[in-house]
């Protein structure tokens, strides 16, 4: 389908019978094309924002997502630390015992 020749159908249809420069469009005309306007621009505008709130709903489950991880990840460090903190007892252990072995 050719835009243009849907567009010059559609004026056709609209103005069929009206030579330019004659006959004026009614207001009452003129208020359901305004109304008909309004109508595709709130539509356009509930598009927009159901795009806005599943992409919205997306940033939220991959907050969420983060947010597991990052929990995983600082108990996975606290397990960490405490074996370090184990190794560095022992090692504390062996080094007192080297020194008290071959120092003294």
């Amino acid at each position: 389908m050719n835009p243009r020749r849907d567009m010059r159908n559609n004026r056709v249809a609209l103005f069929d019978g009206i030579e330019e420069g004659g006959i004026r469009a009614s207001s009452s005309y003129s208020h359901e094309i305004d109304e008909h306007d309004n109508e595709r621009a709130m539509e356009g505008l509930q598009d927009r924002v159901n795009l806005l709130k599943r992409l919205s709903g997306d940033i939220h489950e991959e907050v969420d997502s983060h947010n597991r991880m990052l929990d995983r990840m600082g108990n996975d460090m606290d397990a960490s630390r405490g074996i370090l903190s184990g190794t560095m007892d022992k090692f504390k252990m062996v080094s007192i015992w080297y020194i008290n072995f071959f120092m003294l």
